[in-house]
């Protein structure tokens, strides 16, 4: 008999999930005609409530996997091996949310588009895997309910200020600095609140690690779950209110009146539930390898998508100029297209890079023979006299 495997399939279906929520949304919000983004439409506005669900879930789930495998080693503090590689994907996510906004235009130009200081997606999420690390050293060697309390109420007191810290300008940071904290200057992800998501992940991965050996741990999950996704989407703006009348404190009603983060953690919670509940049916190997592949499936969708570096994207040539079928029929395209270049560049990586390398050698091999004589002689006058000066000193 085969061995059971450990791996939790529903959270590579609820990432593979996001994923693709995402593409579609990016293609569809990018290129879908003016004429037709109509909030008054049913289509329309319920295809743009789901897609609100996209960055809550991922963030959170980024949160709970992150926490799940770093609390799952039996090393703890700087000696878990999880903290070190989990610092090295973060500063390698927030390399790429920034090297996927560079304009090699303005390189060339002797400049830096402005864009390229904009702070993204990856970039808030290696910014705030690297904040949850830091919580971990600080507090996990002393207490793991510190750490999930602590995690909890980070995550409650973020949601909470929003009105007060989403104002803010803060002029006296240099920009790069408070664009992570702001969106007056162009980002479209900033730390706070999204850092909120990732802690609530965080506290369920600690939760989840903490009674998933009880018998009937799933069923509870599920129960759970769907209460408090129902209760937060429902009633948090009404509880909210309550809060602010017993208390007085205006904070209270400011967040009830704009009450998108408690709603949306609800629906996360309810989409946490609903994959929970069909978690057997999502073991096949292409969800994991989707869900697995998250970093390098937005990057090429960036490519495609926006042009990066050279600005040819489909979004230069077809920017809010599409109909509904055509952009429904183009999202499904787009979506499979990328998750399939994706995964047919990972299943035959070795051999891709050995071509890849074959053809460099070509290339060099054909310059080199159409190189004039006399080009040819100063460069092996040149590796020679590096030879020489290298054998020397040794």
């Amino acid at each position: 008999m085969n061995k059971p495997s450990n791996r939790l399939h529903f959270l590579d279906a609820i990432r593979a999930f996001a994923i693709m929520m995402m593409l579609q949304g990016h293609f569809v919000h990018a290129l879908l005609g003016d004429a037709y983004r109509d909030k008054s439409n049913f289509i329309f506005s319920t295809w743009e409530y789901f897609r609100g669900m996209t960055a809550p879930t991922f963030f959170t789930i980024t949160g709970f996997i992150f926490t799940f495998l770093l609390l799952k080693q039996k090393a703890t503090g700087l000696d878990n091996p999880r903290v070190l590689k989990g610092i090295k994907r973060a500063v390698k996510v927030i390399f790429w949310g920034y090297l996927l906004r560079l304009s090699f235009y303005a390189v060339f130009t002797g400049t830096l588009n402005p864009s390229f200081f904009y702070v993204d997606v990856l970039q808030c999420i290696g910014t705030s895997l690297l904040l949850l690390i830091g919580v971990y050293i600080v507090l996990y060697r002393y207490n793991k309910t510190l750490f999930q309390g602590v995690i909890l109420g980070c995550g409650i007191i973020i949601f909470l200020l929003q009105p007060l810290y989403g104002k803010c300008i803060l002029e006296f940071l240099p920009q790069t600095i408070a664009n992570y904290f702001t969106s007056r200057n162009g980002s479209i992800f900033t730390l706070f609140p999204w850092f909120g998501y990732v802690c609530f992940g965080s506290f369920m991965a600690a939760l989840f690690l903490k009674y998933k050996a009880h018998p009937k741990f799933y069923g509870h999950a599920i129960i759970t779950l769907l209460s408090i996704g129902l209760l937060l989407v429902f009633y948090s703006s009404k509880g909210l209110m309550f809060l602010h009348d017993i208390t007085g404190v205006t904070i209270f009603k400011a967040v009830a009146y704009n009450n998108f983060l408690f709603i949306r953690l609800g629906n996360v919670c309810l989409l946490f539930a609903v994959f929970i509940m069909v978690k057997d049916y999502l073991t096949h190997p292409v969800i994991n390898k989707i869900g697995g592949q998250t970093l390098s499936i937005y990057i090429i969708h960036f490519f495609v998508l926006y042009g990066s570096w050279f600005g040819l994207g489909l979004n230069r040539f077809f920017y809010h100029n599409l109909a509904p079928v055509e952009a429904f029929i183009g999202a499904l395209l787009f979506v499979a297209g990328i998750c399939a270049l994706v995964m047919y560049y990972y299943k035959y990586e070795n051999k891709l890079k050995l071509q890849l390398h074959h053809l460099l050698h070509l290339i060099v091999k054909r310059i080199h023979a159409n190189l004039p004589e006399a080009l040819v002689s100063i460069k092996n006058d040149i590796i020679r006299k590096y030879r020489t000066i290298r054998y020397a000193r040794r």
